[in-house]
């Protein structure tokens, strides 16, 4: 029970914590805001409305504007999966007044953009007029893109807008009339629905959608662009050529996804799609792609958003599938061809038009780009609808689902989104969990266990790393802590499932074999000094040996770092989260050096230094490595074996030790060992390790012997 306890404790000191969610995000952040600072001359602020989360600005006892918080109205998840807070003031005619960004968790905004630039791209929302965009449906202004932060920029600027227009309208502001229901003639989706025969028909009765640019069309519109740049840099190709011709149907549509996709994807479809959830088929060809280049797993697709009324939807890859072939007769050839889910709860009404909008940009510097945008509108077709009737008003009303209902739907959707990943990851803990129980006849063959360790190395670096971003962090316990104090949430740690899982087998592996068990073997940059090291070694780099009285100094400087920023976590995790950047995961393996130079010459700088001595930033540098390496001293068991004469007089396994983990005398350090196990490879050398070879001599001379017992008997321990 003890036991129990104590791998529990582990578990949640371990994972990654959120706050408890408050009843309104504006109640947090409006005490730290001057209301002068936000509208001129203004006195204070009024009490938050219970029936909107807004409260007023006041000037002479009068209210001459409103404020409000951006995460209270809309969903304003960007980049790194946690919502970017904006508060923004808007006065009676609907007009914004001033917008500051108060809190966000973005990687690229946080470190790698000027922080003058993010502010002068909020400051320019001043004077947005509400009306307007809702006349427009949101497009009636540009967008100001940052290059490098597209995807975060446009959460910002759609969570400005929408969240706008939903306060603007709720108070009445500039003539804006609330929401009411309504009673009208609604449709819904025909089930028995006939489908088009051919390309050619779904085109013509509007089941495929079309958006055509040609070269010269994109060419005029970057011509009215206000940076000479874009106009300098024109397309070279020949005006009429494609520049892109996208199409789209909403193939959630029965008769439409039975015809565009054929029975074995529509089957497919359907099992990808949850209760609630549609699906839009976009297909494109021409010079221009609708996912760009830079697009990544895990990533959101920035050229493209669905939207519908105040509703918009950014695609992330877990709502992404490829098209593998169109079934519809006479299709043509696409360059791309894509499956986009549209989660349900967001509001998409699959009757009423929406259109897709396509972010084109254009390269103005070597990392500069400006955009525009076109658009691509839907119309699902009469004969896919029939009417339906008003529901009659019922009495009692059925209450909406909590947040907590929501968040465990929330990730429990992603968690089937992630089957392969977590298979991958639950296969690589069972096999590496086999050569820890069975590693006496893992390390058997040298050579075998060489090739074995490297591969599970390059694995854990480019599926772990590159293409999960299961990097485990310092940033995660200081997470914790700050959420002590707020009250501990499950819900937010379980929306990542192989961190989840990594830090869960992490504290279970702390008990048996130490801190090596990660930091060995499923750590992605420790996997990538590791590999950089052994291409050094074939390429002849000379290796230092610190020696051992400077070594033996020099590794305490991590736990020093631990300590520093655990103290400044306790004061400010924001704080402690910008000093955390002495961990260099951010940026060689999340960012994937696609970074500030400062940071990417730290990080090269560190891999440097390890191609002369290997892993130097575990050994000396890495608070993560130090936390875990203090309850890593409650393990249970002792798994590495050694000879009583290990370490007198025989130094083999002290010398050949890749970071210095044992000592003269024979013993291992656990809080350094990284569970290599190159040390029990050398316990079995019959090439290396002393012991062996007498042990191997005596035998041979028994065996030579009259009436000697035979030579292969095993090696017992001494």
């Amino acid at each position: 029970m003890k036991i129990f306890r104590l791998v529990l404790l582990l578990c949640v000191s371990l994972c990654l914590a959120a706050p408890a969610s408050a009843a309104s995000i504006l109640q947090e952040y409006l005490p730290a805001v001057t209301a002068s600072d936000l509208v001129p001359d203004a006195d204070g602020f009024g009490a938050v409305r219970d029936d909107v989360a807004v409260a007023p600005v006041l000037k002479g006892g009068q209210t001459v504007a409103w404020v409000f918080i951006t995460s209270d109205f809309v969903g304003t998840t960007g980049y790194s999966g946690k919502p970017i807070h904006t508060l923004v003031a808007v006065d009676k005619d609907a007009r914004i007044v001033n917008v500051r960004l108060v809190k966000h968790s973005e990687p690229i905004v946080l470190i790698g953009i000027p922080d003058a630039k993010i502010k002068a791209l909020v400051a320019g929302y001043a004077g947005l007029d509400l009306v307007a965009e809702a006349k427009s449906g949101g497009t009636g202004h540009e967008v100001d893109i940052i290059s490098g932060a597209t995807v975060t920029v446009m959460v910002i600027d759609d969570s400005i807008v929408r969240s706008g227009l939903k306060v603007a309208r709720a108070l009445g502001l500039g003539g804006l009339a609330p929401d009411v229901e309504n009673t009208g003639p609604r449709f819904e989706i025909d089930p028995a629905a006939a489908s088009p025969a051919d390309w050619v028909e779904a085109e013509g009765d509007g089941t495929l959608r079309r958006l055509s640019l040609d070269v010269a069309q994109v060419n005029a519109a970057f011509a009215e662009h206000p940076d000479e740049r874009a106009r300098e840099r024109a397309i070279g190709e020949a005006p009429q050529t494609t520049f892109i011709e996208m199409q789209t149907a909403l193939v959630s549509v029965p008769a439409i996804g039975k015809a565009l996709l054929g029975p074995a994807e529509i089957s497919n479809l359907e099992g990808w799609l949850g209760e609630g959830e549609n699906a839009v088929a976009v297909m494109a060809r021409g010079l221009y792609s609708f996912k760009g280049s830079g697009y990544v797993r895990g990533g959101i697709f920035d050229r493209i958003v669905l939207i519908q009324d105040d509703v918009s939807v950014r695609f992330r890859d877990r709502d992404h599938r490829r098209l593998g072939a169109i079934a519809l007769a006479g299709a043509p050839e696409f360059n791309e061809m894509d499956l986009f889910r549209i989660p349900a709860g967001l509001g998409f009404d699959p009757a009423k038009p929406f259109r897709i909008q396509l972010l084109a940009q254009r390269e103005v510097g070597p990392i500069e780009k400006v955009f525009h945008t076109f658009d691509l509108g839907y119309q699902l077709p009469q004969k896919y609808l029939r009417a339906v009737a008003p529901p009659a008003k019922a009495i009692t009303t059925v209450a909406e689902p909590d947040e907590g209902t929501a968040q465990a739907d929330l990730w429990k959707r992603i968690w089937n989104d992630s089957k392969l990943r977590i298979a991958v990851l639950g296969a690589m803990l069972v096999v590496l969990t086999g050569v820890f129980f069975f590693q006496t006849y893992a390390v058997r063959n040298a050579r075998g266990f060489y090739i074995f360790r490297m591969g599970f190395l390059v694995v854990t670096l480019v599926f772990l790393g590159w293409y999960a971003n299961a990097q485990l962090s310092v940033v995660n316990l200081m997470a914790l802590f700050g959420s002590l104090v707020n009250g501990f949430s499950w819900q937010a740690f379980l929306l990542d499932p192989l961190t989840f899982i990594l830090w869960f087998s992490l504290a279970a592996a702390l008990l048996f074999w130490g801190r090596g068990a990660y930091c060995g073997w499923l750590c992605p940059f420790g996997a990538l000094q590791e590999l950089t090291n052994q291409i050094a070694r074939k390429l002849r780099i000379p290796q230092w040996t610190l020696p051992w009285g400077l070594h033996e100094r020099l590794w305490p400087i991590k736990y020093m770092i631990f300590l520093g920023l655990f103290g400044a976590s306790l004061v400010s995790v924001e704080q402690a989260e910008h000093l955390a950047e002495i961990e260099p995961f951010k940026t060689a393996i999340i960012l994937k050096f696609i970074r500030a130079w400062p940071f990417v010459a730290y990080a090269v700088a560190l891999l440097v230094a390890g191609l002369f001595v290997e892993r130097f930033y575990c050994r000396y540098l890495c608070p993560l490595g130090a936390a875990l390496a203090i309850p890593a001293r409650m393990r249970m068991f002792d798994w590495l074996k050694r000879y009583h004469e290990c370490g007198n007089p025989c130094q083999s396994c002290s010398n050949q030790c890749p970071v210095q983990a044992i000592h003269r005398t024979g013993e291992i350090n656990p809080n350094e060992c990284i569970n290599c196990l190159h040390c029990q490879v050398l316990y079995q050398s019959e090439t290396i390790c002393p012991v062996v070879i007498k042990k191997m001599k005596s035998r041979a001379k028994l065996a030579a012997s009259p009436g000697g017992a035979p030579i292969h008997q095993p090696i017992t321990k001494v």
